[in-house]
């Protein structure tokens, strides 16, 4: 894949900027928006962003940094999931907290926001207590968002519990949006100031990249990823205003900024920021080495959050709203998934021919492999077999599996209660692994799996969470019809 992005001047351009607003207070305290890990998103439209480049980033400030995380009790009690992992927003908080010490990051607490008493809050609490893990609770704040003074009081902010925190970097994150990052960022500055410590406020935001074109397919991408959000992508008004620079920010930050630019005088005393943009640290617009390789990866972008949204829609997990979003940003930048995306019509012509539940992919050099449901294989198995076969230049008629293999594995599914008559993905992948040991063809043809990482692949059904995961973590971008694999109302693969 041809890249766009250039991410080690990226890590050194953002870990630079962060330290000089550092410089600027005598501690500072960075809302983090957005992923930490594997920001996927990122490397999708920004070809060459490496998923973990903001954690490297960090890396490079990793002795004066310490993190907070927030989780918005309604999340856990509403069991939130964040989908790219499949697990509940609380379960979210655990794993990040993991991947932060294992990497010699220092994690100061967890703050439950919102917090109103609710049962699952409480349990989740007393278990990372019993972990060893400080947690704090802060409730709803008295007076937002109306009344500054309120907010900023004893009754406000101050009634939060401080934490006390050491070092010059305090990163604030969380699982995903609205946890209450700001409102933590914000309490912490209160209770600074009253302590005499000058603390600092910054906002690091990946998208909508600020200094980009308001339409800019990375920036309409961003509005598509968070079209559930009802995010809008807005010139910067107030940044307009003051320094007579267009910059590119979205609809919640230009709603909240006068009451948080009133709320920071209140606490500081000054005017620190003049708008939206002044708060943000994000260099990443200044990285782009090829702006039609990003265009073109934001366009994709675009039209596989439209069939995400479709399929979605077609689940009962959003609402019509979200797809017909889409739609609009697709008309916006003339977009013909047909055109700009070949795989979908080979897919639905050969699974409309077949009368079989049917996946497409494109390889690097332009040739497309199909994969369909036989009486073993589901269609990604079918799919992923046929791309390494092609490969590694083994002939078609060439089983790299043989039915003697399979077979046996397919008669114990029904031990596990499974719900699906073929073999997965993941299954298949693990019969692979096994014959590598003594078969040096599919030995070889294993080394080639690497090579579909970030290829574009479409379905002529919903593919399920077996299969999809599976897909994932190859690092396939797959795109689906809205169209049922089955009569099945429970489908488990």
């Amino acid at each position: 894949m041809k890249k766009g992005f250039n991410n080690k001047k990226y890590v050194e351009v953002q870990s630079k900027r962060i330290k000089e607003k550092i410089n600027e207070f005598d501690k500072l305290y960075l809302e983090f928006g957005g992923k930490l890990f594997d920001d996927y998103h990122a490397s999708r439209v920004l070809p060459g962003f490496e998923p973990d480049s903001k954690i490297k980033m960090l890396l490079e400030l990793k002795d004066i940094t310490e993190i907070i995380m927030c989780i918005n009790a309604k999340d856990i009690e509403r069991k939130k999931i964040r989908a790219d992992y499949g697990i509940t927003y609380d379960m979210e908080v655990l794993r990040l907290i993991d991947e932060f010490t294992n990497l010699g990051l220092s994690v100061n607490s967890v703050v439950i926001t919102l917090y109103t008493g609710k049962e699952s809050s409480k349990k989740f609490i007393n278990q990372l207590e019993k972990r060893n893990i400080k947690t704090y609770v802060h409730t709803p704040t008295k007076g937002y968002p109306t009344d500054v003074d309120i907010i900023v009081s004893d009754e406000g902010y101050g009634a939060n519990p401080y934490i006390k925190t050491t070092k010059k970097l305090v990163v604030v994150t969380a699982p995903g949006p609205s946890s209450g990052k700001l409102a933590t960022c914000l309490s912490q500055l209160y209770h600074e100031y009253k302590r005499g410590v000058k603390a600092g406020y910054a906002k690091y935001e990946t998208f909508p990249v600020w200094n980009l074109p308001l339409k800019h397919p990375v920036n309409v991408a961003y509005e598509a990823a968070t079209a559930d959000l009802k995010d809008v992508n807005m010139i910067d008004s107030f940044h307009l205003e003051k320094y007579g620079v267009t910059a590119v920010n979205y609809n919640r930050d230009l709603a909240v900024f006068p009451v948080l630019k009133a709320i920071l005088y209140k606490i500081t005393g000054e005017n620190i920021y003049y708008s939206p943009t002044d708060m943000g640290v994000n260099m990443i617009g200044f990285c782009i080495d090829d702006n039609d390789v990003i265009s073109s990866a934001s366009r994709q972008e675009i039209i596989r959050r439209y069939y995400k949204a479709l399929c979605d829609y077609k689940t009962g997990d959003a609402d019509e709203y979200v797809y017909k979003r889409i739609k609009i940003l697709m008309n916006e930048l003339e977009i013909d998934p047909l055109k700009e995306r070949k795989v979908i019509d080979v897919a639905r012509n050969k699974s409309s021919n077949e009368d079989l539940p049917v996946i497409a992919m494109e390889l690097s050099n332009g040739k497309i492999i199909t994969g369909k449901k036989t009486e073993i294989l589901s269609p990604a198995s079918s799919l992923i077999l046929n791309a390494i076969k092609e490969l590694t230049k083994i002939p078609d008629d060439v089983d790299l599996l043989s039915k003697s293999v399979l077979e046996p594995i397919l008669k114990l599914k029904p031990l596990g209660n499974h719900t699906s008559n073929s073999l997965n993905l993941e299954e298949v992948l693990i019969a692979l692994c096994i014959c590598s040991a003594t078969n040096p063809i599919v030995k070889k043809a294993l080394k080639n799996l690497s090579k579909l990482s970030g290829l574009e692949a479409h379905a002529s059904f919903m593919v399920y969470n077996g299969d999809l995961n599976t897909l994932k973590k190859l690092n396939i971008n797959l795109t689906c019809d809205p169209v049922f694999y089955s009569n099945n109302l429970f489908m488990s693969e």
